[in-house]
């Protein structure tokens, strides 16, 4: 019926993604695609010009993180209803979109029949967290939090610096970046360095420098 289609905008930086949403999203009988945006910032403007019913918005963007954009958007329109649906996994990159207010978090594997389900939900005013992504929190519940001392100097880790260049970079003695170490070994369960890092990029708490986004 006429004014009854839920008007759908999306967001990624790959123009073949958008075109398959728009094909899905354009098939459903109840839905439409008004706008599509390949970066944060054109999701911020083209959100302003055409105040969507639903936003898809993936978390790995070229110009600022998926979480920024949930961010400011609902700092200027509180009632927006926002769906994650992206690759990126990892209950701390999960709970900061959660926070940002978004209103559902789908991941890309995830079938269309399904995505489409949780468009009409959360423009219904439900929430929605594929099962998937709702282990991934459920795993880490009880993890206990990395400071953020703790994430620069894991940071620099990842960029290949030793102990005595971290504490020179972060004007610190090398005897508290080991303590920080050992703190974020325990924190992670990690085996050594190398494997603090991949837990930490693997849980969304840091990506790596010039890291491929998809």
């Amino acid at each position: 019926m006429p004014g009854t289609s839920i008007r759908v905008m999306t967001v990624d930086h790959q123009p073949l993604v958008r075109e398959g949403l728009a094909a899905v999203i354009n098939q459903q009988p109840d839905m439409s695609l008004v706008a599509g945006a390949g970066s944060g910032m054109q999701a911020i403007h083209s959100y302003r010009e055409h105040r969507p019913d639903v936003a898809i918005l993936d978390l790995l963007l070229p110009d600022m993180p998926g979480e920024t954009v949930a961010m400011q958007i609902r700092a200027e329109f509180p009632q927006a209803r926002i769906v994650v649906l992206t690759s990126a996994r990892g209950d701390v990159r999960i709970g900061r979109a959660l926070a940002a207010g978004v209103r559902g978090y789908v991941l890309k594997e995830t079938s269309s029949g399904e995505l489409v389900d949780v468009i009409r939900k959360v423009h219904a005013g439900k929430k929605m967290i594929v099962r998937e992504v709702a282990t991934e929190m459920a795993d880490h519940m009880a993890a206990e939090m990395l400071t953020r001392r703790e994430i620069e100097v894991l940071r620099l880790v990842a960029t290949g610096h030793r102990n005595k260049e971290i504490a020179g970079e972060l004007e610190i003695a090398e005897e508290t970046v080991c303590m920080h170490m050992k703190n974020i070994l325990g924190k992670l369960g990690a085996h050594d360095r190398t494997h603090a890092v991949t837990i930490a990029v693997t849980r969304g708490i840091f990506d790596l420098p010039n890291r491929r986004k998809s």
